[in-house]
């Protein structure tokens, strides 16, 4: 699924790529046991601190992640460890509320929710895509509430418009400011909404229908 040869930005139009650095929030990342996993508050100073240190404005990564942070949601949680669902889909791009968000590709507003689940997106916008006959979607999610409040589906996107503003955690599902960035390729039933969280038991399904960001983010 070759969609570009350039580096597309989603986020934050004038924020250079030099200015981004990768961040692992997965099991792996010892730092993450020193603080409160349950505390939004506590992951925004944790991404702070994460970026100064870096000298950088936006932390990125979180694709087929295995992480913590989900345990402290039913929404994601079963007591079998196969179906609980705690494996990212997508890439995360982690920085200040209310920075732009921008679509990826020309394409039609396909649909957008206001999810409000603890540990959910929040307000996330879903644009439907056609390049070379290929359809395909990408979702954005953890937006503020603005962000959906006119929006009307079918509505024509360009590249590189603002179709957004990222929330704060008392909307986006109680987490530190950041982009849940997706690419779909059947958004099956869902609208406004999409799994951006596997278990181990459907990752084979959805490693297939939910590719890497990086093949447009290119970070």
């Amino acid at each position: 699924m070759g969609l570009s040869e350039e580096s597309i930005k989603v986020i934050a139009p004038e924020v250079d790529f030099s200015a981004y650095t990768p961040i692992d929030l997965s099991v792996r990342n010892k730092d993450l046991e020193k603080f409160d996993l349950q505390c939004s508050a506590s992951w925004a100073n944790y991404i702070a601190s994460y970026l100064r240190n870096c000298q950088k404005l936006i932390a990125h990564g979180g694709y087929l992640e295995r992480r913590a942070l989900y345990d402290r949601s039913d929404y994601f949680y079963q007591t079998s460890s196969l179906k609980s669902r705690n494996i990212h889909l997508g890439v995360d791009l982690w920085c200040d509320e209310e920075t732009a968000v921008l679509a990826a590709f020309d394409g039609v507003i396909h649909s957008f929710s206001d999810n409000i689940n603890f540990g959910d997106y929040g307000p996330t916008v879903v644009v439907k895509h056609s390049i070379k006959d290929v359809v395909f979607y990408t979702l954005y999610g953890h937006l503020s509430r603005s962000s959906i409040k006119s929006l009307c589906k079918n509505t024509q996107i360009l590249k590189g418009q603002v179709i957004g503003f990222l929330g704060n955690s008392k909307i986006n599902g109680d987490y530190a400011s950041h982009l849940h960035f997706q690419i779909i390729k059947d958004m099956q039933h869902y609208k406004g909404d999409y799994p951006g969280v596997s278990s181990q038991a459907d990752i084979e399904f959805y490693c297939n229908n939910c590719p890497d960001p990086n093949l447009v983010l290119k970070l």
